[in-house]
């Protein structure tokens, strides 16, 4: 009998150190995790790798694509981020991380979204999917059909919190094209940098919250990302950060811990930053230095803007061969709005377009008038 209850406790014992014997073989590795990436967010180049394609729970990363969809919805015109939001039974009820968000209350939909990505708030990603898709049924399955549109091709979602379901997996590369789409909206930015904030309910309780991403206060130029874990996935981050025009997406899957997260996504971003560079083309925040000649306009010149910024990614040391040619025409015939196209910039890279950006007018060029057509007669007759 004595035997028999040691071999039980063995066995159990065995059992036991399974997910640490597990772990330990991945940190043998070099990598204190299941899986990990590096990756430039301008070209989605993957600059350091650790099983990226290998499919794994990911638990609230799940979120990602969450706060995407709703953020998606608000471009698409259908809501505005102050539109308020019914809380529903079903959304009130959720488990794990939460908000506390009061059933048959109303809230804004900033206030959802900012829970969401600060606190990580499954009650509040619930509520986010029954307004977009009237359930989070129909919810999951949007998400799975923009996953695979983003060529999400490991990814499965079962629910919208990345609460422990069969069935739902993705992979480190996937989730920093996930994140990468999402950074790609600025005003997430004014969610992702909050570090410490609070909730108002109707009835005049206020919840506080803080961000669950530790790395927006320890790691300098982290702006973004969404943590995550549970006893399938372990611990998770993905992140983002930025340094002068750089920007990098780190992921992290399944370590030991909450620290050892954070440090292998801040180790990945090291390297990322010693090892790369990228130098600005193309500024959208300055004039170019070519003016177009106005037809019939008050103004004479017409000052030119780029739509959008572009910056080259290489790796340290090394030159890149890359010039910026400009198709525009030899004069602008007024009138002319702010913002619209002129022309466009080609970016070659290697003798190869790889980027197209619209120069736009900077100003309004308004018509000449009578008195102006007069004045410019005389300037000309006295010639």
């Amino acid at each position: 009998m004595k035997r028999s209850i040691k071999a039980i406790f063995f066995v159990c014992c065995l059992i036991a150190l399974l997910p640490l014997c597990h772990q330990h073989a991945y940190a043998e590795e070099g990598y204190p995790c299941k899986s990990a990436i590096l990756m430039e967010y301008e070209t989605a180049t993957v600059l350091n790798e650790y099983r990226s394609g290998e499919r794994l729970p990911i638990a609230s990363m799940c979120k990602i694509m969450t706060v995407l969809l709703a953020l998606e919805h608000i471009d698409s015109g259908a809501v505005s981020l102050s539109d308020t939001v019914h809380i529903s039974e079903n959304a009130q009820g959720m488990g794990g991380s939460q908000v506390f968000l009061e059933a048959n209350a109303s809230y804004p939909l900033s206030e959802l979204i900012k829970s969401a990505v600060v606190a990580s708030a499954n009650d509040a990603c619930v509520a986010i999917a029954e307004l977009v898709c009237g359930s989070e049924e129909a919810f999951v399955s949007k998400m799975n059909a923009r996953a695979k549109e983003l060529g999400m091709e490991n990814t499965v979602y079962t629910n919208c919190t990345g609460l422990p379901k069969p069935g739902q997996y993705s992979t480190a590369y996937d989730v920093a094209l996930c994140l990468r789409q999402l950074l790609s909206h600025p005003v997430y930015y004014e969610y992702s940098r909050i570090w410490m904030d609070t909730v108002s309910h109707p009835k005049g309780r206020v919840t506080e919250i803080s961000n669950t991403n530790k790395l927006i206060r320890s790691f300098s130029g982290c702006d973004g990302g969404k943590t995550g874990y549970t006893s399938e996935a372990g611990h998770c981050v993905a992140a983002t950060a930025k340094r002068n025009e750089m920007r990098l997406i780190s992921v992290v899957i399944g370590a030991s811990d909450g620290k050892t997260r954070f440090k292998t996504a801040a180790s990945l971003f090291e390297e990322g930053f010693a090892s790369y560079g990228s130098t600005c083309l193309v500024d959208s925040s300055k004039r170019l230095e070519v003016v177009l000649k106005t037809q019939f306009g008050k103004q004479k010149e017409l000052p030119l803007v780029f739509a959008k910024s572009y910056s080259v990614f290489a790796k340290k040391g090394e030159k890149t061969d890359c010039k910026v040619e400009y198709e525009l025409p030899e004069k602008v015939k007024a009138p002319v709005n702010k913002g619209d196209r002129i022309g466009r910039a080609l970016i070659y890279k290697e003798g190869v377009v790889v980027e197209e950006i619209e120069i736009l007018a900077d100003e309004c060029i308004d018509p000449m008038d009578f008195g102006d057509i007069f004045a410019l007669v005389i300037e000309n007759w006295n010639l």
